[in-house]
């Protein structure tokens, strides 16, 4: 029985992503920096090819203006490279106007042929200390604007941000029907509003299993409240070996060379690094016993060198199944799984663990993705 109600009650099936360093997050060991890891196109390009190759439904390629890439245009490299993953792309509201953004985002759906998933962010931009009111205003009405310019004919739009009036939608019309999902992760009461209200997939990091579902339950009473309800979803790094002792082993490995001063720069340069889902990071470290364990597999360690996602599951592919399927039973019906480096732990993910388990993609399970291309200005529409 899933901690709230669910919108995919019956799915009997798991979106499982992996992730792509666009941001200058790869490494052999954590917190030293390698060349041949870094964040470029090529190196990036290949995480996502090695895993479509493995069999994973979707690829979070992240947001942050620190060395590393541009993450629409990254997609749109990627696009005729791939044939069956889908891509989740962030999407920091309020960078590109929203109607362009509308435009972009429907030429990336055409062009990806409905592999196209959406993460929404909030966060500051380069420069920008904003204050989070004004930020999650600012991303629930470009929300707002981008589901009026996928579902109808025109845009009429007042807010405290952006105002428009009567600007037609035709080059805006996404490949998918309503649009790409959109998946949102956030603590905050402005955040868990956003999500509840106009949100499909809330995404969380790992922490203790009773605080996940505490996690569900304070933005389902969100939801509920719209007459809505919302699929749930993990962000969490991997660490998978024959036995847990070769795992445990790898993780000591992987932070062998870690310098703590070095790690905190890390995070502090990241622009959610005074979020308050990285603050509960923190707790979790604070929380775990002295190898880093904050709950059986759930280690920390990985937090010391990065914000946000900052606790891996560790163990062997048996206990790593358990974990995994506990949180499907909770109801969360997607992973984003990642692990240092990313193309070596996703070939160990997607030798041991993925066999084992039976994926989906969302869009598809949402019957989002229509059968043939659209009658859309970009698919196959009469032509004005």
């Amino acid at each position: 029985m899933a901690v709230v109600p669910i919108t995919s009650p019956d799915l009997d099936a798991a979106e499982v992503s992996w992730f792509s360093a666009l941001c200058s997050d790869d490494y052999a060991y954590l917190g030293v920096p390698d060349g041949a890891l870094r964040s470029s196109f090529e190196h990036c390009r290949d995480i996502v090819l090695e895993a479509e190759k493995q069999g994973f439904r979707n690829i979070l390629a992240p947001s942050s203006y620190q060395v590393g890439q541009d993450t629409l245009s990254f997609v749109a490299g990627m696009a005729p490279l791939t044939e069956r993953i889908n891509m989740l792309a962030a999407m920091r509201c309020g960078e590109v106007q929203p109607i362009m953004l509308a435009r972009t985002i429907a030429t990336l759906d055409h062009m990806m042929k409905g592999r196209l998933t959406l993460n929404v962010i909030s966060s500051d931009f380069p420069g920008e200390v904003a204050d989070s009111a004004l930020r999650y205003q600012r991303s629930r009405e470009v929300v707002e604007i981008l589901k009026q310019a996928w579902t109808q004919d025109e845009v009429n739009y007042d807010g405290e941000v952006y105002q428009f009036k009567g600007l037609t939608t035709e080059p805006a019309k996404p490949y998918q029907i309503g649009g790409p999902l959109l998946y949102f992760g956030g603590y905050s009461p402005a955040a868990l509003e956003l999500c509840g209200q106009h949100c499909d997939v809330y995404l969380m990091w790992p922490e203790p299993q009773e605080n996940l579902a505490q996690r569900m339950r304070d933005v389902n009473a969100v939801a509920e409240r719209y007459d809505r309800t919302l699929d749930y979803g993990l962000r969490v790094h991997m660490i998978v070996r024959d036995t847990e002792a070769e795992a445990r082993e790898y993780a000591d490995h992987l932070v062998s060379k870690l310098d703590d001063e070095y790690g905190q720069l890390i995070r502090d340069r990241a622009h959610d690094s005074i979020s308050l889902g990285v603050a509960h990071q923190a707790k979790a470290r604070e929380l775990a016993d002295k190898y880093g364990y904050v709950e059986p597999n759930l280690w920390t360690g990985v937090g010391r060198a990065r914000s946000g996602c900052g606790a891996a599951l560790v163990g062997s592919t048996d206990q790593v199944m358990s974990k995994i399927e506990s949180y499907q039973k909770m109801g969360i019906r997607a992973f984003i799984f990642s692990g240092y480096p990313h193309i070596d732990e996703c070939i160990h993910f997607g030798t041991k663990v993925l066999p084992n388990l039976k994926t989906c993609s969302l869009p598809e399970a949402y019957c989002r993705v229509p059968a043939s291309t659209p009658a859309t200005p970009l698919g196959v529409g009469d032509r004005k």
